[in-house]
């Protein structure tokens, strides 16, 4: 049994009449609170032993024997102090031993209570002090989602959420900002990272374009008389959305176009797992589709698309305008989260987003003349060079090949001196950690170094793409 010492004569407490003399021979009564049920104490802390009701003072007024008194935890006495002649001296109710957790309880039930929040007292840092239910209220009254933001559209609220890639538009491995041509009628042309496009009817010129805060970049199609569409999209590896299939996603993005008012949204799964097909021969199934009424000024605009349970294979968001004769389609922010409701763009860092980027293409490009790309290049004879290329980060799938921007642009430096490159081609597959590269060269042999003699120069490694 658990037990507290009593306020009440306690601990070696003595007891007086009203003219100070020790009540000798004093009595000491115990009830139930506001009652005249006797209740009992205890002599000592184990609580095994009860004092005689009443306990009967010694001489000195004290309580004899132990001199302490113990009351039942989560029960309240009262205690009545009589004379010898059980005159009454004084009376004591609703009285619980010290350290009772009685009390505690009932407050934290009270705290736990509709009106707990009431009790709670809060310090803002301007202003004066109020209470948590005051602020509470009065943020609701800002924020009508208040109630379910700790886990708005049944996920996080922080990062990560965005399913789309490079949404920014922020990383161009490719073309560092350059205009590129779309062809007609050919097959996807990647763009910025991640994005590909595609035209028919006419070519077009697409560019990652400096935006207006809070958009740093935007993508920009160029129209071009007898244009017949263009299409912008993205292809998300299975293990990215999976946590979609069988849910409510929310697709948001910024547009604009100064020539069409209508921008076509189309939703589509993989038939199997990270296999799209081509644009001539897709192999994907239409999820749905819909479209966005747009203006020349730069809107964000938000759907809904309710995935299939099917759709664990990977999903391809697409974009796309018709007859663009003229004028410019700028897209920037773009956005796919779970969930109904649209939050705002998340912005990540642009070192995480280059690493995103990275898995799907392996990009080396030249920051200044003499841009190392790697230490490790052996020169077996007098014509060719092998290095090996590490990736910063794992790839899908190995590359399959590489692009570059001239074989000039590459050097090899070694102890018999630096030798330009007269060609240069994809070696052999390693493993998704890096791949091998020869150039072909004039003379020079032994160990050394390959580099960018051209701030121009660009190594692409390519078939990680979806």
């Amino acid at each position: 049994m658990t037990v507290n010492i009593s306020p009440a004569g306690g601990v070696a407490a003595q007891f007086f009449t009203d003219d100070g003399v020790p009540l000798a021979g004093g009595k000491l009564y115990s009830y139930v609170a506001g009652s005249s049920t006797p209740q009992t104490v205890y002599t000592s802390s184990s609580g095994v032993t009860a004092w005689s009701n009443p306990i009967i003072l010694n001489s000195a007024g004290r309580v004899s024997g132990s001199g302490e008194i113990w009351l039942t935890n989560n029960l309240a006495y009262k205690f009545i102090l009589n004379n010898s002649a059980d005159v009454l001296i004084a009376s004591y109710d609703n009285v619980s031993g010290i350290g009772d957790d009685a009390s505690v309880l009932a407050f934290e039930a009270l705290l736990a209570g509709s009106t707990g929040a009431s009790l709670v007292g809060y310090l803002p840092a301007s202003g004066p002090a109020t209470t948590v239910q005051a602020a509470l209220i009065a943020l609701q009254a800002q924020d009508a989602n208040l109630t379910a933001l700790a886990s708005i559209n049944g996920g996080q609220i922080a990062g990560l959420r965005n399913k789309i890639i490079n949404g920014s538009m922020a990383t161009d491995q490719r073309n560092s900002g350059a205009a590129q041509t779309i062809t007609a009628g050919a097959a996807l042309a990647y763009t910025v990272d991640r994005f590909y496009g595609y035209s028919t009817g006419a070519n077009v010129t697409g560019q990652q374009v400096a935006g207006t805060s809070p958009n740093a970049f935007l993508y920009r199609f160029t129209g071009a008389a007898s244009v017949t569409k263009i299409g912008f999209a993205q292809r998300i590896e299975d293990l990215n959305c999976q946590d979609l299939a069988g849910k409510t996603a929310k697709l948001s993005v910024d547009l604009s176009n100064s020539l069409l008012t209508t921008v076509t949204w189309t939703a589509y799964y993989a038939n199997t797992a990270n296999t799209f097909g081509t644009l001539a021969s897709p192999t994907r199934t239409l999820i749905s589709t819909g479209t966005f009424t747009v203006t020349s000024t730069l809107t964000r605009y938000n759907t809904s698309i309710t995935i299939p349970s099917a759709a664990t294979t990977g999903i391809e968001i697409e974009l796309s305008v018709a007859a663009q004769i003229s004028g410019t389609w700028s897209i920037g922010d773009f956005q796919l989260e779970l969930g109904s409701t649209a939050t705002t763009f998340e912005q990540r860092s642009i070192g995480l987003e280059l690493a995103l980027c990275q898995r799907y293409l392996p990009a080396f490009n030249a920051s200044s003349i003499t841009s190392y790309i790697s230490s490790a290049a052996v020169s077996s004879n007098v014509s060719f060079v092998n290095m090996f290329v590490p990736f910063s980060v794992k790839t899908r799938v190995a590359a399959t090949g590489i692009s570059v921007s001239n074989f000039a642009h590459f050097s090899f430096s070694s102890s018999a001196g630096v030798i330009i490159a007269t060609a240069i081609s994809y070696s052999s597959v390693v493993s998704t950690d890096g791949a091998s590269v020869t150039l072909s060269i004039s003379g020079g042999s032994g160990a050394g170094a390959v580099y960018f003699n051209n701030a121009a120069g660009q190594l692409l490694f390519t078939g990680c793409e979806l």
